[in-house]
């Protein structure tokens, strides 16, 4: 199965068929009494609701992989820029979505990315940040680079954006990351009504004064 899976990673095909399994992937973490990594099918309803919740139309994530929530969300949000650091996953994913003008894939560091993709953003966006794409899971790159990218959002001082982050339990304060309650500490500290909550292992950071839908 696994030799399938590797060969499958190589094709086309793969990202239909990581898909396929994402419902049940979904019962049986349900089965299994909700442990803490969740499925994938939670984190797009989590996107969907915060999006719903705060009316926003752009979705601006960190680490595309197989474009698996970029094709979920597609057809939810009015604009969407994935940035990819692997130049082969990023180069996929643009052939994948060439039919969406509406959904930019962007190769690179997203260190240097997102704070240019914030200059171009013409109303407030969520943010949906991957805690295992910043170095903490074996990845090489700057240990600082979620930190200074969470700082660029939050220090945009035309909007209010919304950012959800997968996989906060990375932030444990090893290989060189903040815990939870130092970012919490920190964010609430220094921007003045935000909230920082963790649910589900995704990261929560929103404005309490953002009219919502």
């Amino acid at each position: 199965m696994k030799a399938f899976r590797r060969f499958l990673a190589r094709t086309p095909f793969y990202g239909v068929y990581k898909s396929l399994g994402h419902y049940p992937d979904y019962w049986y973490w349900k089965l299994r009494g909700e442990p803490i990594r969740s499925p994938h099918l939670l984190k797009q309803r989590t996107v969907r609701e915060y999006a719903a919740r705060y009316g926003l139309r752009v979705l601006v994530e960190t680490g595309t992989y197989y474009g698996e929530m970029v094709a979920a969300m597609k057809n939810r949000f009015a604009e969407i820029h994935s940035v990819e650091f692997d130049s082969a996953l990023a180069q996929r994913a643009a052939k994948k979505f060439s039919r969406s003008p509406h959904v930019h894939i962007h190769g690179g560091d997203s260190q240097k990315l997102v704070p240019e993709l914030l200059k171009g953003l013409k109303e407030p966006a969520l943010f949906w940040l991957d805690a295992g794409y910043y170095g903490w899971a074996g990845l090489q790159g700057d240990k600082q680079r979620l930190t200074s990218e969470l700082e660029a959002i939050l220090k945009d001082a035309r909007y209010q954006h919304v950012i959800l982050m997968d996989d906060a339990r990375g932030l444990n304060g090893q290989n060189g990351s903040p815990t939870v309650p130092q970012l919490k500490q920190r964010i609430e500290a220094e921007f003045p009504g935000r909230s920082v909550e963790v649910k589900y292992d995704i990261l929560r950071i929103t404005p309490d004064a953002l009219s919502r839908a």
